[in-house]
């Protein structure tokens, strides 16, 4: 994740961008009628965005031209839903790339989908699925924080592959190159991601279980065992 400045041929960053920005417009939608409808929640989606902001931001080199580290748009995910995270996700990129040199403007739409758009969905899908087969909530935030954070690296392996193709297996030779790397760092990050926001969220359910009442989450929580 984090593809920098200018990695891209221009052809596949502005495929990607063009790729995000229906999501962009779908999550701000979404997120002005959250808002709308509850604007005491802007404080819990401040601390979801710096949750996000504050992950995403430490970095360890991995690729060249990219790096791994934690995402943190899992709890947001689980809070407001897969896609109010991608204006969150936009924000938070944006200013990394401007702040911190972390990412580019030329790589904002692919660093948005994988980090904003797949992640944020595959979190959400999973928590679901994890809760409908009967797994513990915690178990459920666990694993849908974590193989979320996977699954923005299994997108950006894909989206430099696709970029650079291996010149004797091609497309899928360079996948396979690129997740193997990834993994190597990826993996402990994503596990250190998802019991971060196992802690998060049982400290928010014992601090602020009002705030969290009527959103997605609570009635996890409220179905969730002792």
């Amino acid at each position: 994740m984090h593809i920098m400045e200018g990695f891209l041929p221009a052809p596949h960053a502005l495929a990607w961008t063009i790729a995000a920005s229906p999501f962009v417009a779908g999550g701000l939608y979404a997120l002005r009628r959250t808002l709308q409808a509850a604007p005491e929640r802007r404080m819990l989606l401040g601390v979801a965005a710096a949750f996000a902001f504050v992950l995403s931001a430490l970095k360890l080199p991995s690729l060249t031209g990219s790096s791994s580290h934690p995402t943190g748009v899992g709890l947001g995910t689980l809070l407001f839903g897969p896609l109010a995270m991608v204006p969150v996700g936009l924000v938070v990129l944006l200013f990394q790339a401007l702040l911190l040199a972390h990412g580019g403007l030329t790589t904002l739409g692919a660093n948005l989908f994988s980090l904003a758009v797949v992640g944020p969905l595959v979190c959400h899908v999973l928590f679901r699925a994890a809760r409908g087969v009967g797994v513990p909530f915690s178990g459920a935030v666990f694993v849908a924080a974590s193989l979320g954070n996977l699954a923005t690296y299994v997108t950006t392996a894909g989206q430099l592959a696709l970029a650079f193709p291996d010149p004797l297996g091609g497309v899928t030779a360079a996948f396979a190159k690129f997740v193997t790397i990834f993994a190597l760092t990826q993996i402990p990050l994503a596990l250190s991601e998802g019991l971060l926001t196992v802690l998060v969220v049982n400290t928010l359910r014992r601090l602020n279980a009002d705030e969290l009442r009527n959103l997605p989450l609570w009635r996890g929580l409220a179905e969730a065992k002792p």
